[in-house]
């Protein structure tokens, strides 16, 4: 993501993938290309997982806390619930959802 490659970022997803951003949803591969492209140059993520779960020998929940930085405003701390499914060309995400506490 710190590089600014959307289609790059989209590849992780599944093509099918449920994605919610600060932004209205998206499903698909495309939506998440098109969020990414939308965001900012030069914004980094800071990652922490937070909690893991394996749901099954196929799935796995996620839940992250995120600082987003930019280089013009604040930095930003949002939290990512993720599932990734395992598929036959490896490890993607399935449903990605943002949230952001005041």
């Amino acid at each position: 993501m710190d590089g600014h490659e959307p289609d790059c970022v989209a590849a992780v997803f599944t093509e099918t993938a449920l994605f919610q951003g600060l932004h209205p949803y998206s499903v698909g591969r495309p939506g998440v290309a098109e969020y990414y492209e939308s965001q900012p140059l030069g914004m980094t993520a800071d990652y922490e997982i937070l909690e893991s779960r394996r749901l099954a020998d196929d799935l796995v929940l996620g839940y992250l806390s995120v600082d987003f930085a930019f280089t013009d405003r604040p930095t930003i701390t949002v939290y990512i619930g993720v599932l990734a499914r395992k598929e036959p060309a490896g490890w993607f995400l399935d449903h990605y959802q943002v949230s952001k506490l005041d």
